[in-house]
């Protein structure tokens, strides 16, 4: 018995891959070892179930990583082992990225966050709503009450190709970066010829490939850099982000995980896919990330804009970026329960008695298409990342914040 306990105790304490970031013994920092094996358990779980190959999860508690942990398998076929060192495509977690280059452009008093669209991009200037009058089933086309603004398309409520009337009447080619010279400019300036799907500000809708596309290439203009250098400069370099990129270079393709989707209790590869031209610097989910870089990202955003000296954004930037913008618009889309508010390319907890959530009121963050998963928790001092690898993989995620945030004892 003696001997099963410490052997036990032995793997629950290896749970802290090798890292040159802080770590911590979790009690120091109010967390129980023993409740935080439930993260590895979680995982366990799912894989048994062969419902994911595998998973890197990671937790961070006062700015030290207490929890971090490859599980599983990056390919199936080949039963490559997951590694803490293994490339996800963040899919929709690049968004928030995108969001804070936004706002350090508002810092700097080169966007402004009522600016139109039509300040960097003239094309946005007289856009039209597809409306279906009700009992008919023909679309007409009507001029927006307003301007879409940059407010409308960091919170998703500006109704430009959302997946409904208008997106439906977009010219061939219109939707989807898919010229192999493509660039933000260039599609971009397709977007406009889109009819909106709603009047600006009435509803909230996902644009998932169009609205933060359009926010890049507001940043382009305004800061006079293509948008990778900007992030490059801006936001990777200073904190030290040496494993994120828009185009994986070709000696370190074998970190990639194999993505994968869930077909009955059987998981085949993925035949849905970002690839985006090399040209093309997609900020709504163009970009590949390791755990421990997306944690040095979202760290700076617990830190209130700062990390390891760096300071990127104002504390009231990120509390702005993180107050809930929408109102009660937001729950009910993309599976979201009621008590969720809707910031700045991130999801906000308002109420988590509504949702009956683990989370905390005022914690934020967002995921990607497979399954990538970050929250940051201002109050619990709290930075939890889970990189999978499957179409759908948000099947998770509720049971990964329990499981961690079960563990915190203070």
């Amino acid at each position: 018995m003696l001997l099963a306990l410490a052997i036990a105790g032995e793997a629950r304490a290896q749970t802290i891959a090798k890292t040159d970031l802080p770590t911590a013994r979790p009690e120091s920092v109010g967390v129980s070892t023993e409740r935080l094996q439930r993260v590895h358990d979680t995982v366990q779980r799912f894989m048994d179930a062969n419902r994911i190959p595998g998973a890197v999860t990671l937790v961070a508690r006062h700015g030290r990583i207490v929890h971090f942990e490859a599980q599983g398998v990056t390919d199936i076929d080949t039963k490559k082992p997951m590694q803490t060192s293994t490339l996800f495509a963040l899919a929709s977690m690049t968004k928030p990225v995108t969001g804070v280059a936004v706002m350090m452009m508002v810092e700097e008093g080169k966007i402004q966050i009522a600016d139109p669209v039509s300040r960097f991009i003239p094309e946005f200037k007289s856009l039209k709503v597809a409306v279906q009058p009700e009992g008919r089933t023909d679309v007409q086309l009507v001029p927006a009450d307003r301007e879409i603004t940059i407010h409308d398309l960091l919170t998703h409520t500006s109704g430009l190709a959302t997946g409904g009337p208008g997106a439906a009447m977009a010219p061939p080619g219109s939707l989807f970066p898919g010229k192999p010279d493509e660039t933000l400019a260039s599609f971009v300036s397709r977007l406009a010829t889109v009819p909106l799907d709603f009047q600006p500000g009435t509803r909230w809708r996902y644009s998932g490939l169009a609205g933060i596309d359009v926010l890049a290439r507001c940043v382009e203009i305004a800061s006079g850099q293509p948008f990778d250098q900007f992030l490059r400069k801006r936001i990777f370099e200073p904190l030290g982000m040496k494993d994120t990129y828009f185009v994986v270079p070709d000696d370190q393709k074998d970190r990639l995980a194999t993505i994968y989707q869930s077909t009955g209790q059987k998981m085949t590869k993925s035949t849905f896919t970002l690839n985006f031209p090399k040209t093309f610097f997609s900020a709504s989910g163009g970009l590949i990330s390791t755990a421990e870089d997306f944690l040095r990202f979202a760290q700076m955003l617990c830190n209130k804009g700062q990390y390891h000296g760096k300071r990127l954004l104002s504390p009231r930037a990120v509390e702005l970026m993180s107050s809930n913008h929408v109102g009660d618009m937001f729950p009910g889309n993309l599976g979201r329960p009621k008590g969720m508010g809707f910031g700045y390319t991130v999801e906000v907890v308002v109420d988590s008695a509504q949702g009956d959530l683990f989370r905390a009121n005022g914690s934020f963050g967002w995921d990607g298409a497979f399954g990538t998963h970050f929250w940051v928790d201002p109050k619990d001092d709290l930075v939890a990342i889970l990189m999978i690898q499957l179409l759908g993989g948000q099947i998770m995620h509720r049971s990964f914040e329990t499981a961690v945030l079960q563990s915190l004892t203070e």
